[in-house]
């Protein structure tokens, strides 16, 4: 029932591409889609002493969702599926680093922020978690996250759905994001 689920979305995830004016980074391989975006949250203050104010560009990476799945599918062990999307990640971060650096706006990009229930484990990334605070949004979001814990359980999902974590904010400052990830030609 999942596999087929998978694949209708799948099957819709073109148009969900087009309607969230996300963009593909030129490297196809990388695990993230983005776009920019006007911060509109609380003041963050980054541990590098980077300020995120209300309508700061920032850069919105979105996790590619459907390809994850589809490749965590046939993984049992949690701690596996945990380590393939780490390692896709980690191996993605170059390739939002080179977008930003070479983007036509990089002079006004403060950084990068998503948002994710996938929390554990980000600050080895580089990334810095921020909880969502307006109880709203952060339901809202919640909401949103529950099919992809549905469709990536194994086992109980109605238990594995009731502990899932509340989702946050991750974010990166640009010269942060530069120092970790920058490749050299």
């Amino acid at each position: 029932m999942k596999q087929y689920i998978v694949s209708a979305w799948d099957l819709l995830d073109p148009f969900y591409y087009r309607c969230t004016r996300l963009t593909y980074l030129e490297n196809h391989d990388n695990i993230f889609r983005v776009r920019l975006t006007r911060y509109k949250g609380r003041e963050l203050i980054l541990s590098d002493g980077v300020r995120i104010s209300k309508n700061d560009l920032l850069v919105k990476i979105h996790l590619h969702n459907v390809r994850l799945l589809k490749e965590i599918y046939p993984l049992r062990s949690e701690i596996r599926k945990a380590k393939m999307i780490y390692q896709h990640v980690h191996q993605s971060l170059p390739g939002i680093e080179g977008y930003v650096r070479s983007h036509k706006r990089s002079a006004e990009i403060k950084g990068i922020i998503g948002i994710t229930t996938l929390c554990t484990g980000s600050e080895r990334l580089g990334f810095e978690v921020f909880d969502i605070l307006h109880p709203a949004y952060k339901l809202l979001k919640w909401t949103a996250f529950l099919p992809i814990t549905f469709l990536s359980a194994n086992g109980s999902t109605l238990r594995k759905m009731s502990r899932m974590p509340p989702p946050g904010y991750l974010v990166m400052s640009k010269d942060k994001l530069h120092r970790l990830y920058k490749q050299s030609f």
